[in-house]
């Protein structure tokens, strides 16, 4: 500390000496100078120079008042200082003209006019330009009498509604209004928008009883605005009852807290609201009416370029204050700036602003240059598309752009504006992240050029997660349906692994993000389970064949490796190779690949593929629906017209709920020749994983049957009410048509080929011709064994086993698949047993009730909802969560209520019991007998499946509501999962 205060004491007054610089002499880094520099209360090297500067300039403005910056700069230069133009510049705007008499007053007035009081609207540009009738309405919105006019704020995202609205509260206050007596209240409706009673809480506040968890009363929002000003931003996510008691709130000035019957309150308020969508369209007419003031912002594309030029020079300005160093900005940075298209508005800007200077902010770590110099190479590569628009722009730009050189802005050159903290700033901290990122790395051994790579990319999604908190763009909704499956950090971290491959393989398709992300976020949610075993079973071949695309996968891993805090098997390589040749080509569904079609009765197949497809981001499964009314023939004719336009070459997989459509496969390959395959029990996740092993290479539609049976535990039409107990003994079956001796060359050479795989699976050869039935002779054996393959002379004999060719075994590619589904059978009993083991640690004894005496299905629900709380399992907010799901969809299931509700109320798993001595009503004319509530989250996905089977069976049923005793219950669940 002494020797930094000697240091300092004994600078250059006009050069004072930056953090950067102090540093070096300290040899410490430029963090531990500010923090001990904020420790002694000294202000950085522009405050410390400060007013020796303001002495220089008035001295020199009063012997030469007429000066141009440029001169202005070169004399004060010559008087020993080091400053850029720019920074001159805008002190030279407010000096001029506005010189005293008196030195000892000029200092006084001096500063006060370097730093002018703004009012409330100076701080957005082009308040006195396009943006000058909103400001004027925005004004007379608040000194309308008495209380103000209640206003609706309308304009796409980023435009600058909730920086309007702050500033008209702070007009507010310049006009008189007491800050303590005049309160300004914001809520987003947005961020409780999927649980309209919560936010309906939030707004209007709640009495002890109202629902349950309310177990006293809580003032809302409302009433804390009392007297001041209400900010609801994305009104539009409030619902219709909301708009209707914020419409009798406004008209009449009162209100009731939920669960009050009578005891209205008085309220005084102005209501400001923020939407992004059509007003007509999403608030009701009633509550429109009661908002006499409208105010339509327009898109950054709709104002001038000189105001955006401004936009950008106080964005710039803001990044060189947080930062305390000089920012250079190329011209051509400016110029790219002005013209890209920019979707997301002002917001976006200052975002794409943000990442080109922390991309500088990086090289000036790595290269301990003095000032940040942001080039071409440092923007997004949106941003530098727009210099291909640069042609029919040049007249604009050239009018405002003078002259053709960089930009310069020194740190407190200007009063620092005085900005809304919006979701598009990065956090204050962010450039000491990265310093102490590459700090960290570099103490790592990490070579520069990697540390550059992977610090430049992680701003670049840190970026994008900022935005996405808040922009609710329709043609960003698959993103968004992504995120509500995948976590963040794993979306993130694949568009990492996806940004690097693209430099080697720049024909990528964009679409590879949502299938990659699904794939790691299943890898991810298996790794945490316990005991958990992960097994690609995908050709091991793949490595030799493809090369390139294997060596860019192993780099891949290494991003997920280091950013995840895992570590990826060599089997997720090679199936990330697999992606990355599947993704790779322009137009990959060009090439053979197995169609995926939706069946369905009533209106369900078009929601699961539209929901599947987007997620994925493809346009690839198909759906049929078949009312009610319709006649099977006529679904039939159908269903064959779209499996012709989809067959590509390698068959067509139906996935089906039910009844007569699971039996349409075998007819359609009747009379069309196309293969076809079915798969039962459709629902969105099975219909998403067909689609994504769909698209991969060298996937031919057995596999993908028997991947989906082992990932969801569904079976084929062929199999139902057949038990296929995972203890069963496994056996491959070899057949021949003419006779027996085919199929026992076939056997002996499996055994003579891979016997190191054949323990503990047997080995039966049939004669087509010579046995009785081939249909009631597999039957037979099913109900011994589980048939791993089929190996033959002749084509599948049953729908949904794997079926290899003679003529693939003497190829060998055939044994190749054959181990492979060996190594399928096995992981299928091993995770069979993980998981039931797992399911049974999910009940606990204390939440077990057994033959109880309820009378309806509210009291059921708050009695298991209040036991899972006061165990400490979930929080309050679980149970009305589980009220808002019943309202939106029964959870009902062979006489079985499986209440659930929303998992981030959950503290710990576990499923809570209750059965019943007497059916009690569920929904309107369905009784159920017992409720398994469920506390579960994402990591319990394969548990869920195992109880939802458990419950699909009518003897478990049986057991668990003829259980009298806690162990007896245990003993039902258990002996069952055996």
């Amino acid at each position: 500390m002494e020797k930094l205060i000697k240091i300092i004491v004994n600078e250059d007054k006009k050069n004072p000496f930056t953090d950067e610089a102090l540093a070096t002499i300290l040899h410490v880094t430029r963090i531990d100078v500010i923090k001990i520099r904020n420790s002694l209360g000294i202000e950085n090297s522009r405050k410390r120079m400060r007013d020796v500067l303001f002495v220089t300039i008035e001295k020199i403005l009063q012997e030469t008042p007429d000066l141009s910056e440029r001169a202005l700069t070169k004399k004060i230069n010559d008087e020993g200082y080091n400053i850029s133009r720019h920074a001159v510049g805008e002190i030279f705007k407010q000096f001029k003209n506005k010189i005293t008499k008196k030195h000892s007053e000029e200092t006084v007035v001096l500063e006060q006019e370097v730093i002018p009081k703004q009012n409330a609207f100076e701080a957005i540009i082009g308040s006195d330009g396009s943006l000058r009738s909103q400001v004027e309405l925005a004004k007379a919105s608040i000194l309308y009498p008495p209380k103000g006019l209640h206003t609706l704020i309308v304009g796409a995202t980023g435009v600058g509604k909730s920086e309007l609205a702050h500033c008209m509260y702070k007009f507010a206050l310049e006009a008189g209004h007491d800050e303590k007596n005049f309160p300004f209240v914001v809520f987003n409706c947005a961020d409780y928008a999927e649980t309209p009673q919560l936010l309906m809480s939030q707004l209007f506040g709640y009495v002890k009883g109202a629902f349950t968890g309310a177990d006293s009363d809580r003032a809302g929002l409302v009433e804390k605005a009392n007297n001041g000003i209400l900010f609801l931003d994305e009104i539009h996510r409030l619902s219709p009852e909301g708009q209707e008691m914020l419409y009798y709130l406004i008209d009449k000035g009162k209100f009731r807290r939920l669960g009050e019957n009578d005891n209205f309150k008085n309220i005084s308020l102005m209501l400001i609201a923020a939407t992004t969508e059509n007003v007509e369209s999403f608030l009701l007419l009633q509550f429109r009416r009661r908002i006499p003031m409208l105010i339509e912002l327009p898109s950054l594309e709709q104002r001038p370029m000189e105001e955006r030029l401004q936009i950008i020079v106080a964005f710039m300005r803001e990044e060189a204050n947080r930062l305390h160093l000089k920012v250079q900005v190329s011209y051509n940075v400016v110029v790219a700036l002005l013209i890209y298209t920019c979707p997301g508005n002002i917001g976006q800007l200052y975002s794409d602003i943000q990442v080109a200077c922390a991309r500088s902010f990086l090289r000036h770590m790595t290269k301990k240059e003095p000032a940040l110099k942001i080039e071409i190479s440092d923007l997004r590569q949106q941003v530098v598309r727009g210099l291909l628009s640069l042609g029919e722009k040049r007249t604009s730009i050239e009018k405002i752009l003078t002259l053709q050189g960089d930009l310069e802005f020194a740190p407190n050159d200007q009063s620092k504006l005085d900005l809304i903290q919006t979701t598009y700033l990065y956090p204050t901290d962010i450039y000491q992240e990265i310093e102490n990122s590459y700090i960290n790395m570099e103490n790592q051994g990490i070579e520069n050029a990697v540390i550059n790579r992977i610090i430049s990319e992680e701003l670049e999604v840190k970026m994008r997660q900022f935005i996405k908190q808040t922009q609710q763009r329709k043609n960003n909704l698959a993103r968004q349906d992504l995120e509500k499956i995948v976590s963040v950090e794993i979306i993130c971290v694949v568009e990492k692994m996806i940004n690097f491959a693209k430099r080697k393989m720049p024909d990528i398709d964009d679409s590879l993000l949502y299938c990659l992300a699904t794939h790691l976020g299943t890898f991810f949610e298996r790794q945490r389970m316990p005991a958990s075993n992960i097994v690609n079973y995908q050709l091991t071949t793949l490595c030799a064949e493809n090369p390139m695309e294997y060596a860019l996968a192993q780099e891949m891993v290494k991003i997920a490796n280091y950013n995840l805090k895992i570590s990826l098997p060599e089997d997720e390589t090679i199936f990330i190779a697999m992606y990355l040749k599947a993704y790779s080509k322009k137009d990959s569904f060009a090439e053979a690949h197995v169609g995926v079609l939706v069946l369905s009765h009533g209106h369900v197949a078009e929601g699961m593929a539209q929901v599947a497809n987007r997620l994925l981001n493809v346009e690839y499964a198909r759906a049929l629906e078949m009312p009610l009314e319709e006649s099977c023939e006529m679904a039939l004719q159908r269903t064959i017209e779209i499996v012709k336009q989809i067959d590509r070459g390698k068959g067509v997989l139906l996935l089906a709920d039910m009844g007569s459509l699971v039996g349409f496969g075998k007819l359609i390959t009747d009379q069309t020749g196309i293969l076809v395959r079915t798969v039962i029990k459709v629902h969105t996740p099975m219909v998403m994983e067909a689609i994504r092993k769909a698209l991969l290479p060298n996937m031919d539609i057995d596999e993908i049957v028997s991947s989906l049976k082992y990932d969801f535990s569904k079976v084929d039409e062929e199999f139902c009410g057949i038990d296929r107990k995972t203890d069963a003994p496994s056996v491959i079956v070899t057949m021949c048509l003419t006779g027996i001796g085919t199929a026992k060359w076939i056997e002996d050479n499996i055994r003579k080929t891979i016997p190191e795989k054949l323990e503990g699976i047997d080995i039966i050869a049939l004669g087509v011709l010579v046995e009785e039935d081939i249909q009631v002779r597999l039957r037979k054996l099913q109900e011994i064994y589980r048939i791993i393959a089929i190996v033959g002379t002749m084509g599948p004999v049953i729908s949904g086993i794997p079926f290899i060719s003679s003529t693939e075994m003497i190829r060998h590619d055939g044994i190749e698949k054959l181990k492979k589904l060996i190594d399928f059978s096995l992981v299928y009993n091993k995770q069979n047993k993980i998981q039931q083991m797992t399911l049974v640690r999910l009940f606990s004894s204390d939440l077990i009730f057994l033959q109880q005496e309820f009378n309806n299905k509210k009291d059921v629900l708050n009695f298991l909802g209040q036991a899972l709380a006061a165990k400490g399992y979930i929080r309050e907010q679980y149970i009305l969560s589980i009220y808002e799901r019943e309202k939106l969809a029964q959870s009902v299931f062979q006489n079985v209520g499986i209440p659930h509700g929303n998992p981030e109320f959950i503290i710990k798993p576990v499923i809570a019991v209750m059965t019943l001595k007497d059916s009690i009503e569920w929904n309107p004319g369905y009784k159920i007998d017992s409720v398994f509530m469920l506390a579960l989250n994402q990591y319990q996905k394969e548990e869920f499946k195992t109880l939802y089977f458990l419950l699909n069976n009518v003897n478990v049923l049986n057991d668990i509501n003829n259980a009298r005793t806690v162990e007896d219950f245990m003993a039902s669940i258990k002996n069952n999962l055996i």
